[in-house]
């Protein structure tokens, strides 16, 4: 039985969170409406303002922006038996985009309260890389408090004997995916980028921006497999993607994969209601299924030992 529908966590930062900045925003203008020009800079190219509306229709735009585009993504975060890590992936996008427009949205009227001449008001650079940094930082704490609320089904029946038994030190800890030249390459890439954007626009703002920009592809790049005597485990960013304990496995093998053909593409896939994927090379790949119905599958040059491990495991449970 499914003890919840949506997650707690999920609902304050998914959906509580992008609401409540959207109405800050609104309620900020109003309060501030009466040091506030009839029109305001809302839009620059380069370093003049070259667009300006009302202060009101400026706040409630914002806050329709929040809350769709926000709050949109970050509301899949509520959904108790949405993919974990789907969820916390959308959460860290949502809440980085409301961070990001919230703190420009109070950089930009703070600098135009009191101001007659609206048109030598400067864009506040900084409230980008801020506003950045905020949000992802929040999105990164409601990740990490979301729980895995799927259906957790004891296996009733050991293994079959067919499949491979092997008696190995426990834990098995082995990285998947990107190693660490890629990862560093992408680090340059961005840094390059970051510094380029310093350069031409005479400003450090950008190089805060690209924490939260190398580190969301990192999580879908770079998993980290865990087998022990508590089950399979599978991490990104130190928080779980997949995390099935032993007393669900019904039986673990060993078959061929590439990820292209099998599964659509590389990395962390979905193949169908419960066929997850964690597909990060061509060859072997330990194929894992779980008494609720969920099926895993898993590229690695160990597959034979994780699947016999897994195994021997189940079978004296």
């Amino acid at each position: 039985m499914r003890s919840r529908t949506f997650d707690p966590a999920g609902v304050v930062f998914g959906v509580v969170i992008p609401i409540a900045a959207a109405a800050f925003g609104v309620i900020l203008t109003h309060v501030w409406r009466s040091r506030l020009p009839e029109q305001i800079a809302t839009h620059w190219s380069g370093t003049d303002p070259d667009g300006f509306t009302s202060p009101i229709t400026s706040s409630w735009t914002l806050a329709v922006v929040i809350v769709l585009v926000g709050g949109g993504c970050s509301a899949v975060a509520s959904l108790a038996h949405a993919l974990l890590i789907m969820r916390r992936t959308m959460l860290m996008i949502g809440l980085t985009v409301v961070g990001l427009i919230v703190v420009l949205q109070i950089a930009i009227m703070s600098r135009q309260l009191d101001v007659t001449d609206v048109t030598a008001v400067e864009i506040p650079g900084w409230a980008l890389a801020a506003g950045t940094a905020v949000g992802f930082a929040v999105g990164l704490l409601g990740a990490a408090l979301l729980n895995d609320y799927r259906d957790r089904v004891v296996a009733d029946e050991p293994p079959p004997a067919s499949f491979p038994r092997a008696d190995i030190d426990l834990p098995i800890i082995e990285p998947l995916g990107a190693g660490r030249v890629a990862i560093a390459v992408l680090f340059t890439v961005l840094a390059a980028a970051a510094a380029l954007t310093c350069w031409l626009s005479q400003s450090w703002w950008p190089v805060a921006i690209f924490l939260p920009l190398a580190v969301l592809p990192v999580s879908i790049m770079r998993y980290e497999l865990v087998v022990d005597r508590k089950g399979i485990h599978v991490r990104s960013l130190g928080m779980a993607a997949f995390d099935y304990a032993l007393e669900e496995v019904t039986g673990a093998s060993v078959r061929e994969v590439n990820p292209f053909e099998d599964f659509g593409g590389w990395g962390l896939r979905v193949k169908g209601r419960g066929n997850f994927a964690v597909a990060t090379a061509k060859g072997p790949a330990v194929f894992v299924t779980f008494a609720n119905g969920d099926r895993l599958t898993i590229t690695t040059e160990h597959a034979e030992r994780i699947a016999g491990a897994l195994n021997s495991l189940a079978s004296v449970r």
